[in-house]
């Protein structure tokens, strides 16, 4: 589904602003005296003509745990549900609600966060239906003082997924009456005729992964280790807009809307607080990284910093994490382990480096990595009597998932003589090869075919009659090489090729075709891109 907010709702960087500072007339204190509450519903199935999403669950079971771990969210004030009906989720809302009235010593925070499938008139919980007004009206008829509602939804597609149902005009969450208490913020993953959208790579969608990124400390702009919804909403918006920028579905805008009476400003988590299970850790400036939970890129992702945050912390429980950079020329990644208490400080020489060529060979790649090659090469003669012909080629690379092609046009000279006659070969030739590396930490090596053609050049110098003669020549073959990356996408390698020569001659006024097998050789420096 997808959705907009009235009357700012453009989401872009100066309706931010205008949320900062209307976040900054509400709740002075992060957490004295207030009792916060949530509802946190995900839902992966939708109607039978929708397709079945992979994170909206796991996106909500995310958001539950940064707001019990890190939002002084009480375990028995929370309710989190996962695939359930509509029935359940209204009345799961309507018992908090209850809850709430009860409650008369501390100021109230209720929180309502849906992800799954929606469209214009209402949420898709399986094969039910929960109307978009009534959602509001439940949300509305909070006592608290404070509410936020977040909806991320959308349609459904593949890889990076739009996330929701049908493609239908988008539900408008408005605020266009007072509440009973204080104010009230409606949050959505996107703007009018955008989608929503989900990401394999991120394990979740783009909205809920930024808006948890931010809660564990990425948002936190002014270091005070207390995130608020202003720099949550900033934080969440700026990622969101950036990586959705390449993908198919195209740029998705969150946006929300607001109503407030009051002061001061909404904490929503406190990252900078340590307790007996957490730790923080701090990430360098320089690049990107995210985080996965457990000791690889299998693990689920637990949160991410951008190259351009202020913040570089992040609060996360004890135990093992795997850690990818993303900078300009290459990744660094590898294993961290955080203790409670301590501040984790990550540092570059304990990565290991990938370079992107080396990425996209593993799978790892949305496209490929190209390649520059130039160097020396050898080989030995292909004709009667003669010598290593030697020269340089040029060469184009292109790393694709598992396999890599490269073309190369050759150029060699070699000369010979004897007591009646000297003789120079030369070649051009131009080759094909496909091949399959395998990249460890300190090299690459590379198995593979080669086809390739070209032109045989001789030229005689003797005291009786030798014309120059041009034969063409076709060549097949095997081919092995290593290769080390170096700085800035630099390279150097080496390799070999087994090349079958196949040509005609001239035997006894007959034309046959001879083969002739020639090791070639080659040294090379190359630059990806």
């Amino acid at each position: 589904m997808c959705e907009h907010g009235n009357p700012v709702d453009e989401g872009d960087p100066v309706n931010a602003w205008i949320l900062s500072f209307l976040l900054m007339w509400f709740g002075e204190n992060a957490y004295a005296g207030v009792t916060r509450f949530a509802v946190l519903v995900g839902n992966n199935q939708g109607r039978a003509d929708e397709v079945t999403l992979r994170y909206a669950e796991s996106d909500s079971e995310r958001m539950y745990d940064v707001l019990k771990d890190l939002g002084g969210f009480r375990p028995e004030n929370m309710l989190l549900l996962q695939g359930e009906d509509s029935e359940t989720v209204r009345q799961a809302i309507v018992s908090m609600n209850e809850r709430v009235r009860t409650q008369t010593d501390s100021e109230i925070v209720m929180v309502v966060y849906y992800s799954g499938h929606a469209d214009a008139e209402a949420l898709h919980l399986g094969r039910t239906s929960l109307k978009i007004d009534e959602l509001q009206k439940l949300v509305r008829g909070s006592a608290a003082e404070f509410r936020l509602l977040m909806v991320d939804a959308c349609r459904s597609g593949a890889v990076t997924r739009v996330k929701g149902g049908t493609p239908v005009a988008p539900f408008v969450l408005s605020v266009d009456e007072k509440l009973p208490g204080e104010g009230a913020v409606f949050l959505t993953s996107s703007s009018v005729n955008e989608d929503a959208q989900e990401s394999d790579a991120l394990k979740g969608s783009f909205f809920t992964h930024f808006f948890v990124s931010a809660l564990l400390g990425a948002a936190d702009e002014n270091g005070d280790g207390n995130v608020d919804l202003a720099e949550a909403y900033r934080f969440s918006y700026d990622q969101t807009l950036r990586a959705t920028s390449a993908t198919v579905a195209g740029i998705q805008h969150p946006t929300f809307h607001y109503d407030f009476r009051g002061r001061g400003n909404v904490v929503l988590t406190t990252p900078g607080a340590f307790s007996a299970k957490r730790a923080q850790l701090q990430l360098p400036l320089g690049r990107s990284y995210i985080v996965f939970r457990g000791g690889g890129r299998g693990g689920p992702v637990v949160g991410e910093i951008d190259l351009h945050s202020s913040s570089r912390k992040m609060s996360l429980e004890a135990g093992l994490y795997y850690v990818v950079g993303r900078g300009a020329q290459h990744l660094l990644e590898g294993q961290v382990v955080v203790t409670a208490g301590e501040t984790r400080l990550v540092k570059d020489s304990e990565l290991r480096r990938v370079e992107y060529a080396q990425l996209v060979r593993k799978g790892g790649g949305a496209r490929a990595m190209h390649a520059l090659q130039g160097g020396y090469g050898l080989r030995t003669s292909v004709i009667s009597g003669g010598t290593v012909c030697q020269g340089g080629f040029l060469g184009y690379q292109a790393n694709l998932r598992s396999l890599s092609l490269t073309t190369r046009v050759y150029g060699c000279h070699a000369e010979h003589s004897n007591d009646t006659l000297t003789a120079s070969d030369d070649e051009l030739a131009f080759t094909e090869r496909l091949s399959h590396f395998w990249d460890f930490p300190a090299i690459s090596l590379e198995l593979g075919l080669e086809v390739g053609g070209g032109v045989l050049f001789q030229k005689f110098e003797t005291s009786g009659v030798a014309p120059s003669r041009k034969t063409g020549a076709g060549q097949l073959g095997a081919s092995f090489g290593i290769a080390r990356e170096l700085r800035w996408g630099l390279h150097v390698g080496a390799d070999a090729s087994l090349m079958t020569y196949v040509f005609p001659v001239q035997e006894d006024g007959k034309v046959k075709v001879a083969g002739r097998v020639a090791p070639r050789f080659g040294l090379y420096l190359g630059k990806h891109w």
